[in-house]
């Protein structure tokens, strides 16, 4: 579908799709054709799921494509309050327990965790020839957004706990918290700071970043605070979950004590850790250059045993403005990293730095695995060629 789409597809055609991808139960499709301009308000009310049932389904990708702006206003007042009831429904009952009522199995369930959409999962249960995913508290907190109602803190932190980070009932309540961007939020937050369970630190941390990350006003209200709290909340945390987030926190802020507050972590045994201090050095900084720490410290990180990191680091060198030849070599050496993605990287950020290497290094590599999408970063070389050319 991805490779579909980056075709000239007639509107009609994705349109069409959608339709078919909604009434199949196919919701993280039906996303990807909403992102690339399908019209919802085209399909007629036949060609459509009952919204009911997309909520009993559990997916929230379905769900909120059936929901989309442009085809919201399809739905009244009275419906989205009843499937608004539906989800509570289902979330406060379990899956589990609704499958075995619906279908008075006793068999032993499956349970298979599963991509709802392009970035969280969800957990899929089947049961007596039912199958059913378990994002009800993530549809429940979308339908409430809808209908205007202010659910508490407490309540939004509960549904997510019942989760693990990347799920959807998680995503959704700490997105719905961080978009109020209020004291009284931000307070609740911060107090989790301190709190002896790690995935209550770990969820106000994400609430407290989020908050950050998504304030796109002038004041800019919580980054000085924000930066404060994470340096010094990163001397002081031992789970590292938790330390993680923090540390990609520190990262999102374009100021040199973040960076000097990651610095510590760079040699860090977890590879994670390790992950987030390579992309969090500089990030967001407009300085034209890296300090000469962390210029040392990435071209350590460049070199670590862990794929993951490595490629991380390159991308920082990659698409920062320090351009100092000695990135670009660094660049280099890894073109015959045993990882082909790291390659990718390499080449991707050579072409950034207008460097010819890269135009016969993009020649060299291996020949891309059955099923890699569209490889975004290798446009930066023909990029880098029309720029040489002078086209």
């Amino acid at each position: 579908m991805k490779r579909l789409l980056l075709q000239d597809v007639d509107s009609d055609f994705r349109d069409a799709a959608f339709c078919l991808a909604v009434g199949t139960y196919s919701g993280a499709i039906a996303q990807l054709l909403l992102n690339h301009g399908a019209d919802p308000s085209r399909c007629g009310p036949g060609e459509l799921l009952p919204l009911r049932e997309a909520v009993d389904s559990g997916s929230p990708a379905l769900v909120e494509a059936l929901l989309y702006d442009r085809s919201r206003g399809r739905y009244s007042e009275s419906e989205l309050l009843e499937t608004r009831d539906l989800a509570r429904r289902w979330h406060e009952a379990g899956v589990d327990t609704e499958l075995r009522r619906l279908t008075g199995s006793r068999d032993a369930l499956v349970r298979t965790r599963v991509q709802d959409d392009e970035y969280y999962s969800v957990d899929e249960y089947f049961l007596g020839g039912m199958t059913v995913r378990d994002g009800h508290a993530a549809i429940l907190t979308h339908l409430e957004r809808l209908l205007g109602s202010r659910t508490s803190f407490e309540e939004l932190m509960a549904r997510a706990l019942n989760h693990y980070q990347d799920h959807a009932a998680w995503g959704n309540a700490a997105i719905l918290l961080a978009n109020r961007r209020d004291r009284e939020t931000w307070t609740a937050a911060a107090a989790l700071r301190t709190h002896s369970d790690p995935s209550r630190r770990l969820f106000g941390a994400e609430v407290l970043r989020l908050t950050h990350l998504f304030d796109d006003s002038d004041e800019d209200a919580f980054a000085g605070p924000a930066l404060d709290l994470f340096t010094d909340w990163s001397t002081e945390e031992e789970d590292l979950a938790v330390l993680t987030e923090v540390l990609v926190a520190l990262g999102e802020h374009g100021d040199p004590r973040a960076d000097a507050a990651l610095m510590p972590y760079a040699g860090h045994p977890d590879a994670g850790v390790r992950c987030a201090v390579a992309r969090g050095f500089g990030t967001w900084s407009e300085l034209p250059a890296f300090t000469d720490a962390v210029r040392e410290a990435l071209l350590v990180l460049m070199t670590d045993m862990d794929t993951v990191v490595r490629r991380a680091a390159c991308l920082t060198v990659a698409e920062g403005r320090d351009h100092d030849p000695v990135f670009a070599n660094a660049m280099a050496a890894l073109l015959d990293d045993t990882d082909r993605r790291v390659q990718v990287t390499a080449v991707y950020g050579l072409a950034l730095h207008d460097d010819e290497r890269c135009v016969e290094a993009a020649r060299r590599l291996p020949p891309a695995p059955p099923g890699t999408p569209h490889e975004y970063e290798l446009d930066a070389v023909w990029r880098y060629e029309w720029r040489r050319d002078g086209r």
